[in-house]
């Protein structure tokens, strides 16, 4: 589907007409196992009422969840958690979605599903307030923490160009599929948080990335590493004072999610459903530069779904 004709479909181009969502995607898979055949959209798009719901019928159209988790694999979801709010503030990704994608991992028999973030408050406020632990615990996954250093490993990065080595979290080195579920949000130094930016999350040492270029470093740990499938929170979106908000009064309802393996494009899509033109975000022009991804969203197969 091309971009004038998902235009003339609905969704609008900016958020005041509506969350413009134009997607795709590049296959990136993280699993030990080979892949199945992929799915016949590139990406899809979700409006709707509620965010386990509209998972459901996305994951469908993706062809399923088990074209991304096998029998006998462990897996690895990881939500933004950052931060010690409740839902309401979307300041991390909403519960019910996370639970959600918990129970379809297990359905498609999942030996062990994994949740965790490397927050910013105090983890295990993060985890109770933000209704996450909660959830994902309900659904069957094993909660660890993120909070200490000998959680993670260094790996090198050769394709870097500022950042060249990073400490990642064992439970990703280790585990089959890394599903990748950060909310959208209003970032001060990052523009926005999507899913390249919800990654610093699996690391330790996230101010060296502050310290030297952000938007580089960003774009340089997802050459070593990629997501085998990312899904963007984007029912309710902090449009100002991001990361953390003030309150919520800087939340939006945008009713939105997306859900694509190719990270660079579903970062290009939900900067348009935000309102913003992909290639004024730093992170995700580099990303595309460096051969990451594809932000030509003209160029992608788009399945739309309005529950």
């Amino acid at each position: 589907m091309k971009r004038r004709d998902f235009f003339r479909q609905g969704l609008g181009a900016t958020v005041a007409a509506g969350a413009s969502l134009m997607l795709g995607n590049v296959k990136h898979a993280f699993s030990l196992n080979p892949a199945p055949p992929g799915p016949e959209f590139d990406m899809v798009a979700i409006k709707g009422d509620d965010p386990a719901a509209m998972f459901d019928e996305g994951i469908k159209a993706m062809g399923g969840i088990s074209t991304y988790v096998s029998p006998g694999q462990t897996v690895v979801v990881k939500p933004n958690i950052g931060w010690d709010t409740s839902p309401e503030r979307a300041a991390n990704t909403n519960p019910q979605l996370i639970k959600r994608i918990v129970e379809h991992c297990f359905e498609a028999g999942a030996k062990q599903v994994y949740v965790f973030d490397n927050t910013c408050d105090e983890w295990t406020k993060c985890y109770d307030n933000s209704g996450i632990k909660k959830a994902a615990s309900d659904a069957g996954a094993k909660i660890i923490p993120g909070n200490t250093e000998s959680y993670y490993r260094s790996v090198r990065i050769p394709n870097g160009k500022k950042l060249k080595e990073a400490k990642v979290h064992e439970q990703i080195l280790d585990s089959d599929v890394f599903i990748n579920v950060p909310v959208l949000k209003n970032h001060g130094s990052a523009k926005l948080t999507i899913a390249m930016k919800n990654l610093m999350g699996i690391v330790w040492d996230r101010r060296y990335w502050h310290r030297n270029d952000l938007h580089q470093c960003i774009a340089d740990f997802i050459t070593y590493k990629k997501p085998l499938l990312n899904i963007v929170d984007a029912y309710r979106v902090m449009k100002r004072n991001g990361p953390r908000g003030v309150s919520v009064e800087d939340v939006v309802q945008l009713n939105t999610q997306l859900i694509s393996s190719d990270i660079v494009a579903i970062d290009a899509a939900a900067a348009k459903v935000f309102g913003l033109d992909p290639m004024d975000v730093g992170h995700i022009r580099i990303a595309h530069e460096m051969g990451s991804g594809n932000i030509d969203l003209d160029e992608l197969n788009i399945k739309r779904i309005k529950l």
